[in-house]
């Protein structure tokens, strides 16, 4: 499935799919192939050549590029419902395990992942806590961490206080199926991180002893239902009025970086759902290209 041949071949099977069960028009059958003959392009230019390897994040940017190219709202949509039904049909025939198009929303208005907030709303978000308890600066480097990594709830609650290199400005994140990756995290992330653990964690342990980075009262770990919690009541104190979930604060993370400019594969990576080799990722060019990818287009790297 990972040579050119093969994307070709799904294409193909796709539109035969079309043709046969769903006897759509030469004329539509057209359109819906000029459609994914220009993403599968765009794929290519980015050095994706297998289409397991294209999740969200890959069809934002795609988006992103035809607004860019001064594609309508309007023809950006038809592209996104050629899409969706392509990777519909790669997912009911098993060769894709999940619908990477599913998520992705483009209204009227412009692109739109459903409930993303904007970098403003994120700054109201991020000045919500109460720094002068210790519960506050957990909870605003918890916050801050999050937005900063695109980290999972689990991946962030399940942090230990070993995966963090304040001085290299990195996370260790152990991900889906056991795969460890490296993510920057930038300073305003680096700097809440480092105050919390001089000293609101000592407080909120009171002479217990935790292995996790954050910990809920009487030292126990925070809760992935815990965080959740805090995380909607911060929403409500900002005047945030969007359904807000941890997710939220990754695709937000993730859009952000690419309406920047972002280099797609280094948000494929950092979000970890790029396969690549533990050797690779680990290696001081790899490190520095991330951190500095993160610097140059996160809001708040």
């Amino acid at each position: 499935m990972g040579s050119e041949r093969s994307i070709d071949n799904l294409v193909d099977q796709y539109l035969n799919y079309l043709l046969v069960e769903k006897g759509l028009s030469g004329k539509t059958l057209e359109s819906y192939s000029s459609d994914i003959a220009r993403y599968i392009e765009f794929l290519k230019e980015n050095g994706i050549d297998r289409i397991a390897d294209a999740d969200t994040a890959a069809i934002l940017k795609h988006l992103i590029a035809l607004r860019k190219a001064g594609l309508e709202a309007r023809s950006r949509a038809r592209h996104l419902v050629t899409l969706r039904g392509f990777y519909k049909f790669l997912t009911q025939e098993k060769i894709l395990k999940h619908d990477a198009a599913r998520m992705v929303d483009l209204p009227k208005s412009g692109l739109k992942i459903p409930d993303i907030l904007s970098v403003q709303e994120i700054t109201h978000l991020l000045n919500t806590p109460d720094l002068q308890k210790p519960i506050g600066v957990r909870n605003s480097a918890m916050i801050e961490l999050l937005y900063a990594t695109g980290l999972r709830a689990s991946e962030l609650v399940n942090l230990k206080l070993q995966d963090v290199n304040i001085e290299a400005g990195f996370v260790r994140v152990l991900g889906k199926g056991s795969r460890e990756r490296v993510v920057p995290i930038g300073r305003y992330a680096t700097e809440k991180i480092d105050t919390y653990i001089k000293t609101a964690r000592s407080m909120l342990l009171k002479k217990t002893v935790s292995p996790y980075l954050f910990v809920a009262r009487a030292g126990k770990p925070m809760t992935r239902q815990g965080f959740w919690k805090l995380l909607r009541q911060s929403a409500l104190q900002a005047g945030i009025k969007k359904k807000l979930t941890p997710h939220t604060l990754r695709h937000s993370f993730a859009t952000h970086l690419l309406e920047g400019g972002a280099d797609l594969r280094a948000v494929q990576v950092m979000l970890g759902h790029v396969d690549i080799s533990t050797t690779q990722i680990y290696t001081h060019v790899a490190r520095e290209h991330l951190k500095n990818m993160h610097k140059k287009f996160h809001p708040r790297g």
